[in-house]
């Protein structure tokens, strides 16, 4: 074999690895550039939004300080409630479609969005009147839709954050964190609303055995409203989280209040 065939296949050699080098930057440039385009247009949308948020403080003169649910509703009827969990960036609407694949790519507009929207189960009454009511987000870098739900699994930061408010077309329901579990997409005692119908006593003893965090005295108090023969109803927060295969998030909160007479520091 001549010198200069082997100059020449040594040539195409060094060529092919350089094409493919570049193809493999601009391949990985382009990812990153989407991914940003991904984010960007959830944080513009939630930005677009945060003028919406219907407001729960009244004002000086007793009026509404803000927008209204209306506002919200006519933009999109399937929006239900308005969650925000307090010291995150979990501030935004929840809306409800038929399925639970409506809304997972799909954003408040009615527009395609690979970040969705945080959306409540499709088997939950809209009102979360149900013992038992769940939310899903996506799990999002730079703490978009539910990624902060990650900070739950920090020890100091469970204990130091437990609140957070669920804003309803009549009402506003206080949330009190009682834990934070990592569950299976499969673990049907989390992903089937109807498995607490008739109430949540299992769900407490679950989530106190199995939680990465749980508050006891928080649920002991619930245990107690329950033999008491109190309302009590939870919502659960729901994420993809990456410790093992279909690992999910869960942030469970107790929902006390039921409308605007609940609360002395909010107005019809």
């Amino acid at each position: 074999m001549s010198k200069a065939f082997l100059r020449l296949a040594n040539g195409l050699v060094s060529l092919v690895v350089a094409v493919a080098l570049i193809t493999a930057g601009g391949y990985a440039a382009y990812c990153l550039w989407d991914d940003g385009q991904i984010y960007a247009a959830a944080e513009d949308v939630q930005a677009e939004l945060l003028h919406l948020k219907p407001q729960v403080e009244p004002a000086e003169d007793g009026e509404s300080a803000g927008p209204s649910f209306d506002e919200l509703l006519a933009i999109n009827p399937d929006v239900r409630a308005w969650v925000t969990m307090d010291n995150t960036k979990i501030d935004h609407p929840v809306l409800q479609g038929e399925t639970n694949l409506d809304y997972i790519n799909t954003d408040v507009y009615g527009d395609f969005a690979l970040a969705g929207s945080i959306f409540l189960d499709a088997r939950n009454a809209p009102d979360f009147a149900d013992p038992y009511s769940l939310l899903y987000g996506h799990h999002m870098a730079n703490s978009g839709m539910f990624g902060d739900l990650d900070l739950y699994k920090d020890p100091e930061f469970f204990a130091e954050n437990q609140t957070g408010t669920l804003i309803l077309p009549d009402g506003a329901c206080a949330l009190e964190v009682f834990a934070c579990m990592l569950v299976s997409a499969s673990e049907d005692r989390i992903f089937t609303p109807s498995t607490w119908d008739t109430g949540v006593e299992g769900l407490l003893d679950y989530a106190e055995a199995e939680a990465v965090n749980c508050r006891p005295e928080a649920i002991e108090q619930l245990r107690a409203r329950l033999s008491a023969g109190e309302d009590v109803r939870v919502l659960a927060l729901s994420t993809c989280s990456y410790e093992f295969t279909d690992a999910r998030t869960i942030v469970l909160t107790a929902m006390n209040g039921s409308g605007w007479e609940d609360r002395e520091d909010v107005q019809p």
